[in-house]
């Protein structure tokens, strides 16, 4: 099999021109499929193992070094920081906070899911914007 790489290439720059996290084409018995953190070809009824698999050089996130205890995102969605628009938000920099106190909420396919704190602290930052979409795994919240 033969791997055009301008397809890969201007899937790529889909990726960044949309603000996508994926995107995936099949022809005929050709299936690609390309996010933010890899790349991978499959072709029936071939198998591609994990190691054929090509790493895209866009960044998931930024690298900044932070100091805290960081809690993330547990799902992908978009992150609100108040239950509804104009209501008093979940945390501020700056306020006390429990474990299990809610943080924020993730809205993944229509369903809002509360956010809890991993930790007790202070919160020192706030590390996404209400509306902003968010990565599993992606830092929300940055505790004292």
């Amino acid at each position: 099999m033969k791997i055009d790489k301008k397809i890969i290439k201007e899937l790529s720059d889909y990726l960044k021109e949309f603000n996508l996290t994926e995107i995936e084409i099949t022809e005929k018995d050709t299936k690609i499929k390309i996010s933010k953190n890899n790349v991978s070809i499959n072709s029936q009824p071939q198998v591609i193992s994990p190691s054929s698999s090509v790493t895209s050089s866009t960044p998931t996130q930024n690298q900044n070094i932070k100091s805290g205890t960081e809690i993330t995102s547990p799902i992908i969605g978009t992150a609100y920081h108040a239950p509804e628009p104009g209501a008093k938000k979940f945390v501020e920099v700056g306020k006390k906070i429990k474990k299990g106190d809610t943080i924020m909420i993730v809205e993944a396919m229509k369903t809002m899911n509360h956010v809890p704190s991993t930790a007790d602290g202070i919160v020192k930052e706030i590390c996404v914007e209400d509306g902003q979409p968010v990565e599993f795994g992606q830092t929300i919240i940055i505790l004292e």
